[in-house]
């Protein structure tokens, strides 16, 4: 059994735990917490521990799955708990992949021990779908597209807003524009051109409306970049219509073969999903097994989806997937 700690207990954490009931290979042996782990109760009865107490179980725990944010928590957290447990994260700040794997790496090969960053499903499944596409079509074109779905960090920009109690953001593709790439049309694309963004917003009592509508269509790097369209309605109508985390998108890459590019092709990975942060969750999981497998055959130092074969996600041996699988 691959024994599994989580740190964080948020979203991502609850969703972690529930996926490793689905695994007959892994057990979880506890989630740990900055909070104060009297007042937190696991959906399935695991135990909490103080997260100050987590080096103190390194002997315990084969593969620790980290479930804190992009922005505060990762950066910092990943290489030290890689000091003393095999580590895996889903850090999502694209520019700052580079830097975060230098400093996780560093502490892996101190400590011999194996960090798996960036695991999810962007970055994660659709990177690999963009890899393979380029390797595969190497005349031709990349497209990735986002929603629809409810954007987290839109949404909180949002709800920053003077006047504001609480909303939803949802990131659109424009029909138009996939209906162009999956022709194989190739078109050069704005990125007005390829997303919409739709906005659910509860004001507080008294707040300018329209202000609040300004300042969310003129937001530069969030909103002012696309057409936005903003909504107003009630509290019960936001908790009752939009208490979800769906999300998904698609990944294409077009392009030609023969000695005259006469014949074209597209590729398209396509995810919808009712639950952005137990999908997360499920691909961590998945990942998991192969840093404990890649570990256990002594490997040592960072790694991304890149550099995992197929085969160590899968629970089965290499002779069940040939027999079932190939």
């Amino acid at each position: 059994m691959i024994r599994i700690g989580i740190a964080g207990y948020g979203n991502l954490g609850r969703g972690v735990e529930s996926a490793l009931t689905t695994t007959a290979d892994m057990k979880l042996v506890g989630v740990f917490t900055r909070r104060n782990p009297d007042t937190l109760k696991t959906k399935t009865g695991a135990p909490v521990y103080a997260m100050d107490q987590a080096k103190d179980m390194a002997d315990q725990i084969d593969v620790m799955i980290l479930c804190g944010g992009s922005a505060n928590d990762l950066p910092k957290q990943t290489a030290e708990l890689a000091q003393y447990f095999n580590v895996i994260d889903s850090f999502d700040t694209h520019a700052k992949i580079p830097e975060h794997f230098a400093a996780v790496d560093a502490a892996c090969k101190k400590s011999g021990k194996i960090g798996m960053i960036s695991v999810g499903w962007d970055p994660g499944m659709f990177s690999l779908n963009r890899l393979y596409g380029q390797a595969i079509l190497p005349n031709g074109h990349d497209y990735t597209f986002w929603g629809k779905g409810v954007s987290q960090g839109h949404s909180d920009a949002i709800r920053r807003i003077p006047g504001v109690q609480d909303a939803r953001q949802y990131t659109i593709p424009v029909e138009a524009a996939l209906e162009s790439v999956r022709r194989g049309e190739n078109p050069e694309l704005t990125t007005r051109q390829k997303h919409t963004r739709e906005c659910f917003v509860v004001a507080k009592e008294g707040a300018d409306k329209a202000e609040i509508e300004k300042a969310i269509v003129t937001m530069p790097n969030y909103f002012a970049d696309y057409d936005t369209t903003v909504h107003f309605i009630t509290q019960e109508e936001l908790d009752r219509d939009h208490a979800g985390i769906p999300h998904g998108g698609m990944v294409f890459r077009t392009g030609t073969t023969g000695l005259n590019g006469e014949n074209q092709h597209v590729i398209e990975y396509k995810l919808t999903l009712d639950s952005n942060p137990e999908f997360t969750s499920s691909v961590l999981v998945a990942f998991a097994r192969a840093a404990y497998r890649l570990h256990s055959e002594g490997q040592t130092g960072c790694k991304t989806v890149f550099d995992v074969a197929p085969a160590y996600l899968h629970p089965e041996s290499g002779e069940a997937l040939r027999a079932k699988l190939l």
